[in-house]
C-alpha cells in the first residue's frame, strides 16, 4: 500500500492506495469520530461493495442511500435524498458520510457533508478510475444545472481516501479509457516525462496490468495533490488541472449528461486546447499528433460532434469558473508538460479553432 497526504494544514489528509484495501478496516474506521454513519452509493457499486463496507461498520449506527447513477442524476434532487436520510435519522453535526462511488457519487456525497448542518465528515471511497485518480481529491464537491456543469457546489476535502486498484477488475472498457484520460491529463500540465511513461506503457493500463495501474493512480494523485497543497481553492495554479475541461464541460452541457462520460469529453477538450496551443504557436504539429495517437490509443473520442454548432459550443463555453468578466478563459499548453495559467481566448480564435479542427 502506498500512502499519500494532501498537505493542507488541519484540513490534511491521507490517501492510501492499494490492492484489497477496502478489506483492511482500520483505514476506514480510524477516521470516524462518532457512532453516526451515512454510507451514500449506487445500485451497481453497493451490490458489488456495500456489504463490505458494512461489515466493517457493525458496531455503529448505520444509514445507506442509494442513489441513481449517472451525470443526469447529479442534481440537487438527489442531495435531497441524503438530507431526507440524515435528518429522518437525526444524525448530528459528528456524524460521518462515506461517498461509495465514481465521480458522481463522490461529488454529490461530499458536496452533501459540505451542506448538512454547515459541515459534517465525509470520505471517499471512488471505485473508478476516474475518481480514484482526479474526482475524489481536492475537495471539490458539487451537483450539475442544465445550464453549467459543477456550477454549484463547495470546496470540502474529505478525511481520507481510500483508492483500492483491485475494485478496477468490475470497470468496463469505456469507464477505464474515462479515468486514462484524465491520467494522461496530468503528463500534459506538467509531468513530461510521464507522458513518455504513458505512450510506452498504455497497453498495461487497457489491459488492467495491476502494477501499472497501480504506478499510474500514484503518479496522478501525487502530482494533484501537490497542486493542491499549493492551492486549495484555485485562485492560481490549480485551475491549470482543468486542461481540456472547459472545452468538456460544454460538451457535457450541449450533448446532454450522460451522453458522454466525463473523461470522453475531456479527451477532446485536451485536443482542442491542443489545437488551440498549436495555432498559438506553441506546440509543433508533431506534439499535437502526439497528444492524439496517445489519446485515440486509449480508445477515447478525439473529435467534437458535428451536431454541436460552433455558436452553441460558445455559448456553453461562456459558463465556466475560470470566466472573468464574461471573457472566456481557458487552460493551454506551451509544452508537453507546461500548462498555461488561465488566459483569455477572442472569439474570433475560438470559432476558427471549432471550425477547423476535426470538421
Amino acid at each position: 500500500m502506498k500512502i499519500l497526504h494532501v498537505a493542507l494544514g488541519s484540513r490534511s489528509y491521507p490517501i492510501y492506495i492499494g490492492s484489497d484495501v477496502l478489506n483492511q478496516p482500520e483505514l476506514l474506521t480510524k477516521h470516524i469520530k462518532s457512532k453516526q454513519v451515512i454510507v451514500v452509493s449506487n445500485p451497481t457499486v453497493a451490490t458489488l461493495y456495500l456489504d463490505t463496507i458494512l461489515a466493517h461498520l457493525k458496531d455503529y449506527v448505520v444509514e445507506t442511500v442509494l442513489l441513481p447513477d449517472g451525470e443526469e442524476y447529479k442534481t440537487m434532487t438527489s442531495i435531497m435524498q441524503i438530507f431526507d436520510h440524515l435528518l429522518e435519522s437525526k444524525f448530528s453535526r459528528n456524524a460521518t458520510l462515506i461517498a461509495l462511488g465514481g465521480g458522481v457519487i463522490g461529488d454529490m456525497g461530499g458536496f452533501a457533508a459540505a451542506c448538512y448542518q454547515r459541515g459534517i465528515a465525509f470520505l471517499q471511497i471512488p471505485t473508478t478510475l476516474l475518481a480514484q485518480v482526479d474526482s475524489s481529491v481536492g475537495g471539490k464537491t458539487g451537483v450539475n444545472h442544465p445550464l453549467g456543469k459543477n456550477m454549484i457546489g463547495a470546496f470540502y476535502q474529505p478525511q481520507c481516501v481510500i483508492a483500492d486498484t483491485s475494485v478496477l477488475n468490475t470497470l468496463d472498457n469505456r469507464q477505464l479509457a474515462a479515468g486514462i484520460a484524465e491520467i494522461i491529463k496530468y503528463g500534459l500540465i506538467r509531468d513530461a516525462d510521464f507522458f513518455v511513461w504513458l505512450e510506452n506503457n498504455l497497453s498495461l493500463l487497457l489491459n488492467k496490468d495491476p502494477l501499472a495501474l497501480a504506478y499510474a493512480i500514484e503518479i496522478s494523485c501525487k502530482n494533484k495533490a501537490e497542486v493542491v497543497a499549493e492551492d486549495e481553492t484555485e485562485s492560481g495554479v490549480r485551475a491549470t488541472l482543468n486542461l481540456g475541461h472547459t472545452f468538456g464541460h460544454a460538451l457535457e452541457t450541449g450533448m446532454g449528461y450522460g451522453t458522454y462520460l466525463h473523461g470522453e469529453a475531456v479527451a477532446i477538450g485536451l485536443c482542442l486546447a491542443a489545437y488551440l496551443s498549436k495555432q498559438l504557436g506553441w506546440l509543433t504539429e508533431a506534439q499535437v499528433q502526439r497528444i492524439i495517437t496517445l489519446l485515440q490509443q486509449a480508445n477515447l473520442p478525439t473529435r467534437p460532434p458535428k451536431d454541436l454548432g460552433c455558436e452553441k459550443f460558445i455559448e456553453l463555453m461562456s459558463v465556466d469558473k475560470k470566466n472573468i468578466d464574461g471573457n472566456i478563459r481557458v487552460i493551454l499548453l506551451k509544452d508537453i508538460g507546461l500548462a498555461t495559467l488561465p488566459m483569455d481566448i477572442n472569439h474570433d480564435l475560438l470559432t476558427h479553432a471549432l471550425t477547423t479542427y476535426g470538421r
